[in-house]
């Protein structure tokens, strides 16, 4: 009994040690597995492409997810083209997009355009599309403006909307004006199109004229693309900006002549009304001096300069002016009533 025990103890702890020893083989091989990617390893040989699993954990070492590394690494490959691992890690770690890229290039070598690893890795840190910018150049865009105003030598306003073809130049893709530097341009010559067209007939009877003559500016220079052809979409008649700004002026016109009349009749009523005050002011004047003759008189009489029938006869004639003053004002009514 005690052997039995004995050995049933024993067996006991052999299970639980082997137990252990299971779970801390699971544990390391879990880990080896996740900081190793042997799956990507064994696709990468699969593909023909020979990766050093050494360089795959250098990868993690370096903090580069292997597969961002390694899979477009086998599209291009398959692709037939000569992209070595380095470039490509040298590039995830500059912060670009490898697998675009990698795209990129393959579309290239398709269409038969000149494009190294090292310039679509330039465009793409420059923060372009360089796929986009590929597929581009082999089916050009087309970039409509809005309505673009112009004013002719008549006063007429011309409103154009163009359609703009262009192709997406590599070479210019670093460094090279955008899409909206190219409608600007577009937009400009348009203007100047239209105002110096003599009369807007012309430009509505000849659209072409605007595309022909914004093309020969080569607008292009300087920018990411190359233009290929402007197209006039739409042309229509605005408004009559000449007689808009005649009336304008006319109604300025008229209201400097009103300010000037208004100046000139304020100045008159000023002028009327410094004429009354002057008018008082001599009437004042006059009744001062009308009220020293009865003190002059005063004087005169005490002096024995005039007697007392003088005085009576200034005031007789006093009163025969007031007499017929007064007939005369009478008459005056009379006349006015008829």
């Amino acid at each position: 009994m005690e052997l039995a025990g004995l050995l049933g103890a024993t067996g006991t702890g052999s299970l639980v040690g082997l137990s252990i020893i299971v779970f801390l083989v699971i544990i390391a091989l879990a880990i080896f597995f996740t900081f190793v990617p042997v799956t990507l390893w064994i696709s990468a040989l699969a593909a023909g492409v020979r990766v050093s699993i050494f360089t795959l954990i250098g990868m993690r070492l370096r903090r580069v997810i292997p597969s961002r590394v390694v899979n477009p690494l086998i599209k291009a490959h398959k692709a037939g083209l000569d992209v070595q691992i380095n470039q490509l890690e040298s590039h995830y770690l500059a912060g670009g997009n490898v697998d675009r890229v990698v795209n990129a290039l393959i579309a290239a070598h398709r269409a038969n355009i000149a494009l190294t690893f090292e310039r679509a890795a330039a465009i793409d840190l420059a923060g372009r599309d360089v796929l986009e910018a590929v597929q581009m150049s082999v089916n050009p865009k087309v970039i409509e403006t809005p309505f673009i105003a112009g004013v002719a030598m008549n006063g007429i306003e011309v409103k154009a909307k163009a359609r703009i073809t262009v192709r997406a130049n590599i070479d210019r893709l670093v460094g090279g004006a955008g899409e909206d530097t190219v409608v600007a341009r577009v937009g400009e010559g348009i203007v100047s199109t239209i105002g110096s067209s003599v009369d807007h007939a012309k430009v509505l009877e000849n659209p072409d004229m605007i595309s022909q003559t914004v093309l020969a500016k080569g607008l292009d220079s300087g920018t990411a693309f190359e233009i290929l052809s402007i197209d006039i979409a739409d042309v229509d008649i605005g408004k009559n900006i000449g007689a808009e700004l005649q009336t304008e002026q006319a109604v300025a016109d008229k209201n400097i002549a009103q300010a000037k009349a208004e100046e000139r009749r304020a100045m008159a009523v000023a002028n009327e009304q410094e004429m009354k005050a002057k008018t008082q002011e001599m009437r004042a004047k006059v009744v001062e001096a009308e009220s020293e003759v009865p003190l002059a008189m005063a004087e005169a009489l005490r002096d024995g300069n005039i007697g007392i029938m003088d005085y009576m006869n200034y005031k007789n004639i006093q009163a025969d002016t007031g007499m017929r003053d007064s007939i005369s004002k009478v008459g005056l009514e009379h006349t006015d009533e008829d």
